[in-house]
C-alpha cells in the first residue's frame, strides 16, 4: 500500500517519488513544498526590471514561450520520426533546455550526468532530474512525467557503478518497451560505454542523438527569435557596461567580470570561455583573460560566448583601443581589414547558398594574416554554438559536411586579423538570421570609430 501510495499523483506530474513519505499526511506537505517552488522559478519570476526596461526600449515583444516550447518538441519528434527512433535520451543540459525549457545547475550537470530526459516519439516527456528538484520542470507545460535520475558515476557508485548502471538501463529499457510501440532503437546525445552496453543487453539499439538534436535546433520559430533577439540586447547592454569600465589600469580580469556581472544581473545564464586579451595578448588569438594590467593604446580584443535570458547565445566579438588617444596605423590597418571581411561575408549569407559555394565565396585574411587566420568563418548559433560549422575553404577536407542555408538558420560570422609574429590582432564577430529576403543582423554594438577612422 505504502509503495502505491509513493507512486500516485503528486502535484502536477505523476511523481514517482526519491523516498517514500512517512506518512500519507505528508504527501499533502511535499505537494504544498513544490507548489511554492514552483511559484519561485526562476523563470516564473521572469528576468526583472532592468532587462524589462531595456527589451522595451529596443521594442522587442515577449516570445510566446508555451508556442516556443510546443514548436521544439514537435522538431524533435519530426526528426525522430525521420530517423526511425522511438525516442531520445538526453544528457546534454543545453539539449535538455530545449526539449523541456528547464534547467537545474547547468554547468555543474554538464559534467556531472545526474539529470537526463527521455522525449517518445509516440509518447510522453519524462524528465529524471537530481533528488527533490521535480519543482523545477512544473512551469514548462511539456514535461508529462518527473522521476528521480539514478546516477550511475563514480561519485556516487563507486565499485558498485555497475549495479547502478543495471538499475538506471532497466528504467529506461522499461520506457522503451511501453511507449516505442516495438521499436527498440533510441537516439542518445552523450552516454558512456558502461551505458550503451547496459541496454544492449536489455536489447535497446543507441543511434546518435547529436543528429537528431542538432537538426532539430537548427531551424529557429519566430518566438525564438524574438528570446534570442532580448538576450543580445543583454549582452549589448552588459558590453557598454564593460565598455564604460575599460581605462588604462584595469586588468583583463577585472574587465571580463564586468560582462559576467552585466550577464547575470539581466537573468543571463554563464560565459562558456574567458576569451579576452589585451595589447601583445591580441597574437596569437585565443588567450584567455589574465592579471596584464591593460594600457593606454592597447587593443582589447573579446568574444562574448554568453548565455543570457531564456538561455539564449549571444556570441559577439569586439575589439576596443583603451584610452583616449589615436591608434596607430597597424591598428587601423587589422581593424579595416577585419571590418570589411565581415561586411562582405554578410552580404553572402543568403538563403538557398551552399554551405561550399559560401565558404568559396567568402573573403579571408591577406597572406600575411592567413596563417594566424580563425578557425572558422560561420557557425550555427542558437541556445549554444550549434551546426552548421564552416571552414576557410583551404580547410573544407573530404569529411567537411555541406549544406544550404534557409529561413530561420542563425549564424555568427567570425573574423580574426593579425599578423603572423605581429604584436596585436583584432577580433570581430556579427549575429545573423537568414531571413527569406537575405541576411538580417541581429547585433548591434557600434564598432569602434577611432579604428575605424581613416
Amino acid at each position: 500500500m505504502r509503495e502505491e501510495q509513493a507512486k500516485g499523483n503528486f502535484g502536477r506530474h505523476r511523481k514517482i517519488m526519491p523516498f517514500e513519505p512517512d506518512m500519507v499526511g505528508n504527501i499533502e506537505a511535499l505537494r504544498a513544498a513544490r507548489d511554492k517552488a514552483a511559484s519561485l522559478n526562476q523563470h516564473v519570476l521572469g528576468y526583472g526590471e532592468t532587462a524589462e526596461r531595456e527589451w522595451a526600449a529596443a521594442g522587442i515583444a515577449a516570445p510566446d514561450l508555451p508556442a516556443m516550447r510546443k514548436y521544439r518538441l514537435e522538431r524533435i519528434r519530426a526528426e525522430l520520426k525521420r530517423r526511425g527512433y522511438a525516442g531520445a535520451l538526453l544528457y546534454d543540459p543545453v539539449n535538455i533546455r530545449y526539449a523541456t525549457d528547464s534547467t537545474n545547475m547547468q554547468l555543474w550537470v554538464a559534467h556531472n550526468p545526474t539529470r537526463h530526459c527521455f522525449v517518445a516519439t509516440e509518447g510522453p516527456v519524462v524528465l529524471f532530474d537530481y533528488f527533490s528538484c521535480e519543482h523545477l520542470s512544473d512551469h514548462s507545460g511539456v514535461v508529462d512525467e518527473v522521476r528521480p535520475a539514478v546516477s550511475w558515476m563514480y561519485l556516487y557508485g563507486g565499485e558498485l557503478t555497475e549495479m547502478k548502471v543495471r538499475r538506471w538501463a532497466a528504467g529506461i529499457a522499461e520506457l522503451v518497451r511501453e511507449h516505442g510501440g516495438g521499436n527498440n532503437r533510441i537516439a542518445v546525445d552523450h552516454l558512456d560505454f558502461e551505458g550503451v552496453e547496459a541496454l544492449a543487453r536489455l536489447g535497446i539499439a543507441i543511434g546518435n542523438g547529436e543528429a537528431v538534436m542538432e537538426n532539430a535546433r537548427l531551424i529557429k520559430s519566430a518566438d525564438e527569435i524574438l528570446a534570442m533577439r532580448r538576450a543580445i540586447v543583454a549582452c549589448e547592454a552588459a558590453m557598454g557596461e564593460m565598455q564604460t569600465a575599460l581605462k588604462p589600469g584595469v586588468s583583463e580580469n577585472e574587465l571580463w567580470a564586468e560582462l559576467h556581472r552585466g550577464n547575470i544581473a539581466r537573468g543571463g545564464e554563464w560565459i562558456e570561455t574567458r576569451l579576452l586579451s589585451s595589447g601583445p595578448r591580441t597574437n596569437p588569438a585565443f588567450q584567455e583573460c589574465s592579471s596584464r594590467v591593460i594600457e593606454t593604446g592597447d587593443l582589447v580584443a573579446f568574444d562574448t560566448d554568453l548565455i543570457g535570458p531564456y538561455g539564449f547565445c549571444a556570441d559577439l566579438s569586439r575589439t576596443w583601443l583603451c584610452g583616449d588617444g589615436r591608434p596607430g596605423d597597424e591598428q587601423r590597418d587589422l581593424y579595416r581589414v577585419a571590418a570589411d571581411q565581415i561586411a562582405r561575408n554578410i552580404e553572402l549569407m543568403r538563403p538557398g547558398i551552399s554551405f561550399r559555394e559560401l565558404v568559396e565565396r567568402s573573403a579571408v585574411p591577406p597572406p600575411d594574416c592567413f596563417p594566424t587566420r580563425y578557425g572558422v568563418l560561420y557557425h550555427g548559433v542558437g541556445l549554444a554554438d550549434e551546426y552548421p560549422t564552416l571552414p576557410h575553404a583551404a580547410d573544407w577536407t573530404a569529411d567537411t559536411p555541406d549544406g544550404v542555408l534557409e529561413p530561420g538558420m542563425v549564424l555568427c560570422v567570425e573574423s580574426y586579423i593579425g599578423r603572423l609574429g605581429g604584436r596585436e590582432g583584432v577580433k570581430l564577430e556579427e549575429q545573423i538570421l537568414i531571413a527569406r529576403t537575405g541576411p538580417e543582423k541581429l547585433s548591434s554594438y557600434p564598432l569602434d570609430e577611432r579604428l575605424l577612422a581613416e
